[in-house]
Order: structure tokens, then C-alpha cells, then sequence
């Protein structure tokens, strides 16, 4: 089953984002049979990066909620809130 995430970033954390972004990016390379995509929200003239939608493969909603609290992002506090959904890949599914 596929779950998004959509995860907002505290104002003004653009450092801690910075800060904690390679941490981020290895912790989801080593969960890469989970993560199928994912990247930034940015701002509307994109020379700053405000929140993350990630897209995972998961058993159960809650699978899937353990695996994002362990994210560095979200435990150096980056994020104000995390949505996590069911989600259902229509277009441009590669495999549909």
C-alpha cells in the first residue's frame, strides 16, 4: 500500500533544514525499498525549500509513521506537521 507525507516546515527553518538535509537524504537511501519519491515543497520563487512530500510503501499507516519519526528532519524538529495518507498512484504510474 502506498502512503504520502506531507510535511510542513516550522517558519524560519530553513537552517535547521540545511543543517540536517545530508542526515535526511541517507536515512532515506537507506529506506529506499520503502520510498518510492519524493522532494521538496518550495517557495513560490523557489530559492527556498519549506516542506516534503514523500511518497512510501508500507503495510499499514503506522508502519509508516514509525519509519517518518525516525527521519532527521523530524527529529531535529523541522516540521510543524506531518500528514500521512493513503494514496493511490493514478497518473504516471509507471507500473499502471
Amino acid at each position: 500500500m502506498l502512503f504520502a507525507l506531507i510535511c510542513t516546515d516550522k517558519p524560519g527553518a530553513q537552517d535547521l533544514r540545511t543543517a540536517t538535509r545530508d542526515a535526511h537524504l541517507e536515512f532515506l537511501g537507506a529506506h529506499r525499498d520503502k520510498v518510492v519519491l519524493g522532494g521538496p515543497f518550495t517557495t513560490e520563487d523557489a530559492s527556498g525549500m519549506n516542506g516534503s512530500l514523500i511518497v512510501m510503501q508500507g503495510d499499514s499507516i503506522d508502519e509508516v509513521r514509525a519509519i517518518a519519526e525516525q527521519d532527521p528532519y523530524a527529529q531535529a524538529g523541522l516540521f510543524e506537521s506531518v500528514d500521512v495518507r493513503p494514496w493511490k498512484w493514478t497518473v504516471g504510474n509507471p507500473e499502471g
